[in-house]
């Protein structure tokens, strides 16, 4: 007779309606319930069942949502299936060495309340739990590696340079301003709402910032806080700002290109007229993904888990609760409703 550890329970789950074109909606996905036993089928060697705590969203699953002929770094969704990405979660059943019941974990799950993972190398144990759990999806999981990845690692900064930073309150560019700060350097952010340019100030330290919305041309904007030019430019934007930013760049500046949010949505992206001034300037153009970097996740820890706890880093989260607010979530990154790091919180009793 099964135990009551083995009983099926409700899990609710986001899929995708069908392939996006343009800006994404909240019709564009359904919370469907179905549900699942709390016990690992028999026999499924190394599976982890997870009971999901926050899910994190980020503007790259935009193009999971479209069909793609060509090849790219993550694959896309399907119509009808599960939507997956970052999150954090407690282990429920483990038939994993590496796994026990009532481990945290970061990395990939589905968006529902509880999955079955069956490539849980995947997942990162979470190990330092005097920080907020909810971290994991920001500033000490994805979001962190990815600031710390392209601003250190591609960028190689050095103390006294011009750093400019575009969406620079969302979860990655938050961290990449106050780590310019912490090595010296000048730097500035823009973003889309006198809300989010006040913060980029006031709490995350930035030597100036302006909206791009309030800005006829980016051009003449980036010279009034860069008359000497830019050294680094870490790049979420694309499109017409990235063109303004090759007309301020120095002489062998460095632009690590994180993402191009301005061009996720558009059926046809717009051309870079300016990709000359990397020939003359001797520009550095990089891209990267977080995840080229995870084997330095433990030199990162070292490095950021002080500087949270001395009150060096500050770090914004716009939080929605309950799994049926995930659409809503995800489709607001794209309109700039977000303040700070975008997540779900799923079930607030693990927490």
């Amino acid at each position: 007779m099964a135990g009551a550890d083995q009983e099926a329970v409700r899990n609710k789950q986001v899929t995708l309606k069908h392939y996006v074109s343009g800006f994404p909606k909240e019709s564009d996905m359904c919370v469907i319930t179905s549900s699942i036993s709390l016990k690992i089928p028999q026999g499924s060697k190394d599976t982890v069942l997870l009971k999901n705590i926050y899910l994190s969203c980020d503007p790259y699953m935009r193009g999971r949502m479209s069909k793609s002929d060509s090849p790219s770094f993550v694959a896309p969704f399907q119509p009808g299936s599960l939507l997956n990405g970052y999150g954090v979660a407690k282990v429920v059943d483990s038939t994993h060495p590496n796994y026990e019941k009532g481990d945290l974990v970061w990395g990939f799950t589905g968006w529902e309340e509880y999955s079955l993972v069956t490539s849980p190398e995947l997942l990162i144990k979470i190990q330092h739990t005097d920080a907020p759990l909810s971290y994991y999806t920001g500033i000490l999981g994805m979001p962190g590696m990815t600031a710390y990845a392209g601003f250190y690692e591609v960028c190689s900064p050095k103390k006294g340079e011009y750093v400019y930073v575009s969406a620079a309150s969302g979860a990655v560019g938050q961290l990449v301003g106050q780590f310019a700060k912490l090595v010296g350097c000048y730097v500035v952010g823009s973003a889309g709402s006198k809300e989010k340019v006040d913060l980029l100030t006031s709490k995350f330290g930035f030597d100036g910032a302006f909206n791009y919305k309030e800005e006829p041309d980016l051009d003449a904007a980036l010279k009034r806080y860069f008359p000497e030019g830019i050294d680094i430019y870490f790049e979420n934007v694309g499109g017409k700002m990235l063109d303004a930013v090759l007309l301020n760049m120095r002489l062998r500046g460095r632009i690590a290109v994180c993402g191009m949010i301005s061009q996720y949505n558009l059926e046809k992206p717009e051309g870079v007229h300016n990709l000359m001034q990397v020939v003359g300037k001797r520009i550095r153009m990089e891209g990267f993904l977080a995840g080229d970097y995870y084997h330095l996740y433990s030199k990162y820890l070292d490095m950021i888990l002080p500087f949270i706890k001395e009150g060096k880093m500050n770090y914004v989260e716009d939080v929605a609760e309950g799994i049926e607010s995930a659409p809503a979530a995800l489709v607001g990154l794209f309109s700039g409703k977000n303040v700070g790091k975008q997540l779900v919180l799923v079930d607030r009793q693990i927490i």
